[in-house]
């Protein structure tokens, strides 16, 4: 990659298991970093599984430094608490790089999964293997890794739009 490149995180938010996957992008070409997944144990109480995550993240940000972050919005589901739980886990994925000064943008599952595989309602299946075309190296081990590429991509494709760059300027005040 370019001097150009620059270095992206994508966050797959998820109370038991939050997905990341780390790309360059030179704005024409992308190239695979890393990916993984961060857990929490289910039977910890709720704050320390959140603290899971948060440095589970932190300690990602810090090896790979990312200058740009990108996270998938909550959709509200008919289960309330599960919905509010998920929404504490994306909280971690929104407060991990907004501590290390990450720009960061945050975009809806649709649109996340047009840009990547040309249809806002895809399957799993169809994400993960879009991202295995579009990333040729790229590794995961699960549907969370392969999500928060996609969400990476996502981001790689619609970072420079005008909508974009105010949202995440707007952010950082």
């Amino acid at each position: 990659m370019s001097n150009t490149a620059i270095r992206i995180i994508g966050i797959d938010p998820g109370l038991r298991r939050t997905g990341w996957g780390v790309l360059e992008s030179d704005g024409v070409r992308l190239v695979y970093v890393a990916s993984g997944h961060i857990t929490s144990a289910s039977e910890d109480d709720l704050a320390y599984r959140l603290r899971e995550l948060y440095e589970g993240l932190t300690s990602v940000i810090a090896s790979f430094k990312p200058v740009e972050a990108a996270v998938e919005e909550t959709f509200v589901n008919e289960n309330a608490r599960a919905t509010l739980k998920l929404g504490q886990a994306r909280g971690m994925a929104l407060l991990a790089p907004a501590m290390k000064g990450l720009r960061i943008a945050e975009y809806q599952p649709n649109l996340i999964k047009k840009t990547v595989v040309g249809a806002g309602h895809a399957e799993k299946r169809q994400i993960q293997m879009m991202v295995s075309m579009l990333l040729p190296k790229a590794r995961f081990e699960s549907a969370d890794e392969a999500d928060a590429l996609a969400i990476a991509i996502c981001h790689a494709n619609h970072r420079t739009s005008p909508a974009a760059r105010l949202a995440m300027e707007n952010a950082r005040r």
